[in-house]
Order: C-alpha cells, then sequence, then structure tokens
C-alpha cells in the first residue's frame, strides 16, 4: 500500500492565477505560507516559513480564484506530485506541488472570529439557512481559554 497525502493549512503567498488549458479545463496555481514554531538548542523560539506550491483544476479552481486572495487562511487537502520538464536553455527543471484534492476556507481577517472552516459548498448554502440579522436571538458570549503566559515545560505535563 503506498500513501500520498498532504494536509496543510496557511494563507496564500499571493492572488491565484487562474489559466487555462488548451482544451478548456481551468487551472489555478497559488502558494501557501505554513509556519512552524518550535525552540531551538538554546530553548529560544524559532519560527520556520514553508512555502508550498499549489495546483487545483476545473471547477475548484474558479472557485479558489474567485474568493481566495492574497493574505487569506485556507486548508487544502491533496496529493504531493513532482512534475519536470526541459527549459529552453536544454537544462531539466522540477517543480514539486500539491494536487488539490479538497479545500476549506479559512476564517477570514476581521471575520467573526470563529474557528469555524466555511467551505465552497458550506458558504454557498449558507444564506439560504442563516437567519435575518433581526429575528436571530442574541447570541451568548462563548467562554475562551485562558493560557497561562508563561512557557509550559514539557516535565510538567503528567502524562
Amino acid at each position: 500500500m503506498y500513501i500520498n497525502k498532504a494536509f496543510i493549512y496557511g494563507n496564500l503567498t499571493r492572488d491565484p492565477e487562474l489559466k487555462t488549458t488548451p482544451t478548456g479545463t481551468q487551472v489555478a496555481q497559488f502558494s501557501v505560507a505554513t509556519n512552524r514554531v518550535y525552540k531551538d538548542k538554546n530553548g529560544a523560539k524559532q519560527e520556520e516559513v514553508q512555502f508550498h506550491n499549489c495546483v487545483a483544476w476545473a471547477q475548484q479552481a474558479d472557485t479558489l480564484c474567485r474568493y481566495m486572495k492574497k493574505g487569506s487562511a485556507i486548508f487544502v487537502e491533496g496529493r504531493i506530485q513532482t512534475r519536470s520538464w526541459d527549459a529552453k536553455d536544454g537544462t531539466k527543471q522540477y517543480r514539486t506541488e500539491i494536487v488539490v484534492e479538497n479545500f476549506q476556507f479559512g476564517p477570514k481577517v476581521g471575520g467573526m472570529g470563529t474557528s469555524d472552516f466555511g467551505g465552497a459548498a458550506k458558504s454557498a448554502a449558507a444564506p439560504a439557512h442563516a437567519p435575518s440579522a433581526s429575528s436571530a436571538a442574541p447570541m451568548p458570549e462563548l467562554e475562551t481559554i485562558e493560557y497561562p503566559s508563561d512557557d509550559i515545560n514539557p516535565d510538567d505535563i503528567p502524562f
């Protein structure tokens, strides 16, 4: 059994670029930045940014280009693919990318502040079921988790 699956959650580094193949199929190319925070040997926090090339086809390409912009949060599920081609100067070029199989929109910046992911299908159906602002009951204030300001020592965790 072989597994080729990628899950990433990050922000678009630029607006998606929509192209059409000679056969009429739409393809969108975009890049997603993900952050990784870790501590180095001296215990100092370090942050590392990775950039992932992504490609989406057909209806997904169209939807991505309509609603996603630079800085938008996105969850991408797909497979990793490496393409190769011969450049004009005769050198072999390679590009590794994630071929999008499924995606969900992340929360909008300055939005409601929820962690709910509004996917393409969910977003299209939401207005039909959404109550109007005048008929909606006031929402109770949600409890928030208050994290300690001190760093957590892994040795203090009992499991």
